[in-house]
Parts: C-alpha cells; structure tokens; sequence
C-alpha cells in the first residue's frame, strides 16, 4: 500500500495486513441486550464469568437477567481473580470443563474476560497449561481451531480485551505475567455500555486510562507491518502484525479522545460524556492493539507486575501485592518512548499532539521529549507513581526486571526499533523516577 511512506514495501517483508475484530454493540443499556444476543448465538447454557465484587452490582445482575429472560440456562463463576494466576486459570478452566457450557458470557474488567478466554480455550482443547502460552515461557502451541461463543462485557474503560485475542496471567511460579495469544480467542462480540464507569474509583478510572493511552501509543508507533518477515503462510500471519493502515485509525482517535478526557473522567465520576467518551477510546485502542500488537511498555510492564513486593494501590483490592495493569505500563513508557522516537519521530510528534502537547515548531529531534513530557504531566495530574521506584523497585533489581522482560519476546520484536537486553535494563533504569 502507498498510502505513506512508512509503509513502504521491504524486502522480505509482508505487503499484506490483515483486520479482524469482534461484533461490537456499544452505547447505554447495551447490557441488558445480552439474552437476545446470546440466543441468536443459539445457546442454551451459559457460564456468567465476574469477580466476587461485581457479582454483588446491578450490572451483573442486568446481564443475569437478560439472560433469564431469553430461556437460558446460567452458572455463574464469581471467582476470578483481580489480575489473575496461573492457578486462578487453571481452576476456571476446570469449572469449564464440568460445566459442559455451549457459550460463555464475561463482565468485568480485562481479568474477567481473560479468565473467560482461557476458560473457553482449556475446555475446549485440554492440555498443560504451557501448552499454549507464548514462548519461550511455554510451547507456543497454536491454538487448534474454533472455541465456543464468547459475549465479553467490560466494565472499565481500559483494557480492551473484549476486542483482542490475548489472555494474560501472572504466572507466579516464574515470577513474571504472560499470555497467550490466537485469534481464537477473540471474543465473538463485545458488549460495551460505558454507564458501567460511572461508579469506578478515579485510581481505577487513572489505571485503565493508562492502559488505553499506552494501547494506542504503542501500537501507532509500533514496527511498520511491512519491515516484519513475511510469514511461510498466509495463515500463520501473526495477530500483533504491526502498524498497519487499519490500526492507524483507531490509534489516533483513542489518542485524541485520552487527551481530550482522560483528566475529567479522572477528576469527576459525574461528568459522563468524559466517561463515555474514555470507554469508546478503550473500544477503539482495543481495536487497534489487536490488530497491530504493543510493544516495549506493556512487555516491560509484565516483569513489573509480576514481581510486586509490597505494592497496594489505591482503589483496587488491598489482600496482597499488586500493581494493576495500566499503572504497570504506564510507568515504563515516558523512558521508552524518549528511546524509539528516533525510529518514527513523525509518528511520536502526532502522537504528543493528539494527547495535548504543544508541538508547535518542535523539531524531529524534540518527539521523543515531547512525548515523554506529555506523559509525565498526566501521570503526575492523576497520580501514578513516580515511575517503577514509585511501585517498590530500585537499582538493584534492574537485571531482573530486564530478564523478565525479555522474556516477552513477542511484545519486544514488535518494537519499532531493535532492542536487547541490555537495552531494557538501561530503559528500566530510566523509568526508575521521572520527577
């Protein structure tokens, strides 16, 4: 495609992207449209993933009841984990497999619906659970073929994982969060009614936005699709493609969306066109990841999580250690983005003025500073910890954190510029502290 010139052929590279997406419905009461839809799907019995906090809000009992009403017969799990385990997968996977579901309905945040993915995969296809996680932490096994129908319902405004193909998990035993990751795994329709962020927290509502933010900043600036090597088949193709003129699109308008909302829907729970307006982001960077792939922040992000010591953050469940997602990511990117703004400084310019920066007369060499500014500020106005010291590291666990990360070795390839390790442990201890 000639559209521009980062996109230009390359030798050995693929010339060809790809879009797939989930059946969206989106607006205020789409939630209680999910019995019609899980009908149409020609199912008749369900399992209702939540947690055991949502369980206890209308908005599960609104779907609950949607689906009473269409005839179906509904189990509901409310044992998911926030940020879940290897273990919380594998005992979801197991309330699957006895349950004998023909469909699955998800509702919560990116934990739920992940646990719901995995749930659906692992009944459907039974094995060791490395089997399909990504390697080189596990096998890599391509996911064998079609799952059973999955109505994912979010409830935050951030992940986007109602629109992706990954599951993610901290997979304790390693001491580091993974995934897994297959079309497959795609939700065959999301349902996104953004009334259900009237009531989150604002640390929340910061995190997720966060997460949406770095999304779209990450898949914008991600290799182009046609320096990645052209797969032996057109079907081995992978999912995180790289940038590509599709996920373009919804890269820019989540990032213009986040930098018009992302304070107020922070700063005031009643102001819901900022609100609506931070979930249709999420719909729209959820989109976009999914067909292009992050990069270096949410791959840093998982040796982050996954070694929390003593970490609670405000607004999430304070039982044990933990650094939500959002906030796990968004505390390597300003180190990051100063390093691959050399790689596509055009891009991290746009990028910087979508999000709200004055980039008037600011020269190629300025993007990346541009960018990591922009970012400081926000993480400052909605207070996210003073980079990964903020969430408990220091010096001497860079060697670590680089070794977990590189360990991510599809989110690193998709980064616009080479990296190796010991590129992560001097970005790591650039995102020590920012201020």
């Amino acid at each position: 495609m000639a559209c521009c010139h980062h996109y230009a052929h390359t030798e050995g590279g693929d010339a060809v992207f790809s879009v797939d997406i989930s059946a969206i419905t989106f607006g205020p009461g789409a939630l209680a449209e999910a019995g019609d839809h899980a009908r149409q799907l020609g199912l008749k019995r369900i399992a209702l993933f939540t947690d055991q906090r949502l369980a206890q809000l209308e908005h599960v009992g609104i779907v609950h009841r949607s689906l009473l009403a269409a005839g179906l017969d509904v189990v509901i799990y409310d044992e998911v984990a926030v940020e879940p385990s290897d273990a919380s997968f594998l005992k979801a996977a197991q309330f699957a497999r006895e349950g004998q579901f023909d469909g699955y309905l998800s509702i919560g945040g990116g934990s739920v619906i992940d646990t719901a993915k995995a749930a659906n995969l692992y009944a459907t296809y039974p094995a060791e659970l490395a089997a399909y996680v990504n390697a080189p932490l596990g096998e890599g096994r391509p996911v064998p073929g079609p799952l059973k129908p999955h109505i994912a319902c979010p409830t935050t405004s951030g992940t986007g994982a109602e629109c992706t193909g990954i599951s993610v998990f901290d997979w304790v035993e390693k001491g580091v969060k993974t995934g897994i990751a297959s079309r497959y795994l795609r939700p065959t329709l999301a349902l996104i009614d953004p009334t259900t962020t009237y009531t989150l927290p604002r640390a929340v509502v910061a995190a997720s936005g966060f997460d949406v933010l770095s999304h779209a900043l990450e898949s914008y600036t991600a290799l182009p699709h046609t320096k990645r090597a052209r797969a032996d088949r057109p079907t081995l193709r992978p999912m995180s493609q790289g940038a590509n003129p599709w996920s373009d699109f919804g890269c820019e308008k989540a990032l213009q969306l986040t930098g018009q909302y992302l304070k107020r829907a922070v700063m005031d729970a009643s102001d819901h066109e900022a609100r609506d307006g931070m979930m249709w982001a999420a719909t729209l960077a959820g989109i976009a990841f999914g067909n292009a792939g992050v990069h270096l922040p949410h791959g840093m992000s998982y040796a982050v999580a996954g070694g929390v010591r003593d970490f609670r953050a405000p607004g999430y469940p304070q039982d044990e250690p933990m650094v939500p997602h959002g906030m796990s990511v968004i505390v390597n990117a300003p180190a990051v983005f100063r390093f691959t703004a050399d790689a596509c400084p055009e891009r991290h310019l746009h990028a910087a003025g979508w999000l709200g920066a004055d980039i008037q007369g600011a020269a190629l060499d300025d993007a990346g500073e541009r960018v990591a500014s922009r970012l400081i500020e926000l993480m400052q106005f909605c207070e996210i910890p003073n980079g990964v010291g903020g969430v408990g590291y220091h010096e001497g666990d860079i060697d670590t954190l680089a070794a977990g990360a590189w360990a991510q070795q599809r989110l690193i390839k998709n980064a616009p510029k080479a990296v190796e390790e010991q590129h992560l442990a001097q970005l790591f201890a650039g995102a020590m502290r920012y201020w």
